[in-house]
């Protein structure tokens, strides 16, 4: 993009296309492993945590801003698919901690490798503090979204 061109467009738009950009990404990645995108980015999560931690639906929501019929759907296909399993726990039969199959350890390798991958492309060039400059920025641009939203959702 030209430089002139680049303060035209709106914060919103350069996010969205960002967006699009990362989603494709992995996405393209997904013939070789099997695991979308979306997918991958929970197994990577869920294999992040500590062994004795018990992982929630409601865990994945709030760590992914998603809704919970999004979530389900998600968990859902990745449990079809073998590489999770949604397991009740003794204390709460409502709850289902989510454990990790062997074929999403398999698939972990690579879907940490593209994650590495887009990361690396998504910093090529950028300075630390240029780094910082954005996280702070967008951080305090999702709480403003979230603050909208929830003075939005109470009104």
């Amino acid at each position: 993009m030209e430089d002139n061109m680049e303060r035209d467009i709106a914060i919103g738009r350069i996010i969205g296309i960002l967006s699009n950009q990362i989603k494709r990404q992995f996405d393209s990645s997904a013939s070789k492993t099997g695991v979308t995108g979306v997918q991958g980015r929970v197994l990577h999560y869920l294999l992040g945590q500590p062994r004795e931690q018990e992982i929630f639906q409601k865990d994945l929501e709030e760590e992914f801003n998603l809704r919970r019929s999004s979530a389900t759907g998600i968990l859902q296909l990745m449990e079809k698919n073998g590489y999770i399993e949604r397991v009740p726990v003794e204390y709460d039969a409502r709850l289902k901690k989510i454990v990790v199959l062997p074929k999403g350890l398999e698939a972990s390798a690579a879907v940490d490798e593209d994650i590495r991958y887009v990361e690396s492309k998504l910093q090529d060039g950028l300075t630390e503090e240029e780094l910082e400059i954005f996280r702070r920025a967008a951080k305090k641009m999702l709480r403003n979204l979230q603050q909208s939203r929830d003075g939005e959702e109470k009104g």
